[in-house]
């Protein structure tokens, strides 16, 4: 056997078992869990993948303000809207018992803030009240469909804002991806495939400064180490429609790797869901930097 050929066997062969120990480590920590799991995790630079139900469609919750803020910027990036525009938010924008960190600053609305504060809003702080202002002011969440298709986006549905996702259960479920979709999403995005330098940088850092999901796949990662957009639905009786979290991780050897954690009709409690998260982040972690 040549020795090239020997060389790519053992390569193979080290990857694989590396895999099996990262799968048997997620495996022990969703172990008994009642709920549906679904992970992805892409090597950007040495292609590394690890999928467990990675094909199964679950909901997005907030998650989807990523899909919606690149929407925005891809827009910005043709000329239609401008980051410095300033945008009118009404009282009537500010739907009460919901989720909005600009409602508490401006609970009387008639503000104007410029388009690159309520994105911010909308990402770092997941305010649904911003999340529907931003859809509004591009014509809905068929825009944002319709730019995901010509993105080649695969397995992604949105079909309902904020507003008619607090309506009822079925809302939720109806605004979908699956965790391989979205971990190659944030490759294309961090390669540029997706926005120009400049929004790609400008949406980049927001996910740095996420402030929700502290207890998610952050937790046990060194600070400003993952730029990340969570999801969370909350209690429905006894059942967690979805607790999610996603992002993109710097290691400290330069190299990235996306990571997608969605958890899916779950009756275990909220800090079981969240350290399930947190824990299986904390393993990946641990497995690139070996």
């Amino acid at each position: 056997m040549k020795k090239t050929a020997l060389l790519f066997l053992l390569v193979s062969a080290f990857t694989f078992a590396q895999k099996s120990a990262l799968a048997q480590k997620v495996d022990s920590i969703i172990k008994d869990k009642k709920a549906t799991v679904g992970v992805s995790v892409l090597g950007f630079e040495d292609a590394f993948k690890y999928n467990k139900n990675a094909e199964t469609k679950l909901p997005m919750l907030s998650v989807f303000k990523f899909h919606i803020a690149a929407t925005v910027l891809d827009l910005v990036d043709k000329g239609k809207l401008s980051l410095d525009q300033k945008i009118l938010i009404k009282k009537s924008d500010l739907l009460e018992n919901t989720w909005s960190p600009i409602r508490e600053k401006y609970p009387d609305g008639n503000v104007e803030l410029p388009l690159s504060e309520i994105i911010n809003y909308t990402v770092a702080w997941s305010d649904n009240n911003g999340c529907d202002v931003l859809l509004r002011l591009i014509g809905g969440t068929q825009v944002v469909q319709k730019f995901m298709d010509s993105k080649g986006v695969k397995d992604f549905q949105i079909k309902h804002n904020e507003e008619q996702m607090h309506k009822g259960a079925k809302y939720l479920y109806e605004n979908y991806t699956t965790t391989n979709s979205l971990s190659q999403l944030y490759k294309s995005f961090y390669d540029g495939k997706i926005l120009s330098e400049k929004s790609t940088k400008f949406l980049y850092d927001i996910m740095l400064n996420t402030s929700t999901g502290g207890n998610k796949l952050k937790e046990q990662l060194p600070k400003q180490s993952i730029a990340h957009k969570t999801g969370s639905s909350g209690k429905d009786g006894d059942l967690t429609i979805a607790e999610n979290d996603s992002g993109i991780v710097t290691l400290p050897n330069g190299k990235h790797y996306a990571i997608v954690v969605f958890i899916s009709n779950s009756t275990e409690t909220d800090e079981v869901n969240c350290k399930m998260i947190s824990n299986i982040s904390k393993a990946v972690w641990d497995h690139f930097n070996k």
